[in-house]
């Protein structure tokens, strides 16, 4: 074999190694500066009653603290092309004539719906790592699925250029869901600029309460790897995220990380998550 066949082999065995456990690199907050534009004189919402009426319908709620699993199998031919119009009424929205609370609730619910939408498209599928545009894609996030604006957008850039950067709000993580059952919840209700407050800090007390967000092992701490990805967003050091993780834990989980001074693991569970 010729060095130039090595090290291409070498190229192809890492790519297939990657794809199977998932190193997937964290994007950076990188402003996309023209989503910043606002309207703080706005009074004028956005209507997201028809991905209520999917969320009503399809995602399964049990236990405490809460889990919620979309049924994916279930969803009629109706509810697929309702779901398809609710994302076409929102990218011809203009996001710049509305408040930044508004906002905040478009993008999410944006994200949300197009995830789910993404996955009714290809299922069956066993994770959403399985839909890729391209031979070197490790999923669908970079994918420009729909246009906005003039504008053609991928989920990467709703999560990472514009949620990310504009708000600075670490709760973010615990909003935007990917479909998988190591994720936080998709919220059981659609985000408004009036239930924003309540659904960020409810999905961030389900998940940091969950032992799929944190979790011991005898002495070893074990996390979400959402926390090892996005650690600057929670401060930038693992001091900084465990005062994040107190904040929601509860009294015995409080306990445990006040206490514990041994090996941290992170963990991520990429099944789909449908019941």
């Amino acid at each position: 074999m010729t060095r130039i066949h090595t090290v291409r082999y070498g190229v192809v065995v890492l790519f297939i190694w990657c794809i199977a456990n998932g190193c997937l690199a964290a994007p950076d907050a990188k402003l996309w500066k023209k989503w910043q534009s606002s309207d703080p004189q706005s009074s004028a919402t956005i209507d997201h009653s028809r991905w209520q009426v999917l969320l009503d319908r399809y995602l399964k709620q049990s236990g405490n603290p809460l889990v919620t699993l979309f049924d994916y199998q279930s969803v009629r031919k109706q509810d697929q092309q309702q779901l398809q119009e609710y994302i076409e009424y929102l990218v011809t929205r203009t996001p710049a004539t509305y408040s930044r609370a508004v906002q905040k609730a478009y993008w999410i619910n944006l994200y949300n719906a197009l995830t789910v939408k993404l996955v009714l498209d290809h299922y069956p599928v066993e994770s959403i790592r399985k839909i890729r545009f391209g031979w070197f894609s490790f999923g669908p996030w970079d994918e420009k699925l729909i246009e906005v604006d003039g504008d053609r957008i991928s989920l990467n850039d709703i999560e990472h250029r514009i949620l990310r950067p504009i708000w600075k709000d670490p709760r973010i993580h615990y909003a935007v869901n990917c479909a998988s059952l190591g994720c936080p919840n998709l919220a059981p209700q659609a985000y408004t600029a009036d239930n924003m407050e309540q659904l960020l800090e409810q999905g961030s007390r389900h998940y940091i309460n969950h032992p799929r967000g944190v979790r011991f092992e005898g002495d070893s701490l074990v996390l979400s790897s959402i926390y090892d990805w996005y650690q600057t967003d929670f401060g930038g050091s693992l001091s900084a995220l465990k005062n994040h993780l107190r904040r929601y834990a509860n009294s015995g989980l409080r306990a445990r990380l006040d206490s514990h001074e041994s090996s941290v693991t992170y963990h991520y569970d990429w099944r789909l998550n449908s019941p």
